[in-house]
């Protein structure tokens, strides 16, 4: 279905925000643990596909959800790197 990405969180509330409006918004998600390679304050992440990264941005942003940021797997697989386009 295309490469999966992570938005990692400071906040468990913000986690839990993010997921209720994200589902509200029927956008395909997992709750997945943050990497140990992603420093966070929330152990909880949400996992979605790239195909819907405008959605997801346009979700949280519109709602000023806090996240610390949207991360992608490294081009050698074994670690992640932050998505800023």
């Amino acid at each position: 279905m295309g490469e999966e990405l992570l938005i990692a969180f400071d906040s468990t509330q913000q986690a839990l925000r993010a997921e209720m409006l994200l589902e509200y918004a029927e956008m395909e998600i997992d709750i997945f643990p943050t990497p140990k390679e992603i420093t966070a304050g929330c152990a909880m992440s949400i996992q979605f596909f790239r195909k819907d990264l405008s959605g997801v941005r346009e979700i949280i942003a519109g709602q000023n959800v806090e996240i610390r940021g949207i991360f992608g797997r490294n081009e050698e697989g074994n670690g992640y790197m932050e998505i800023h386009d």
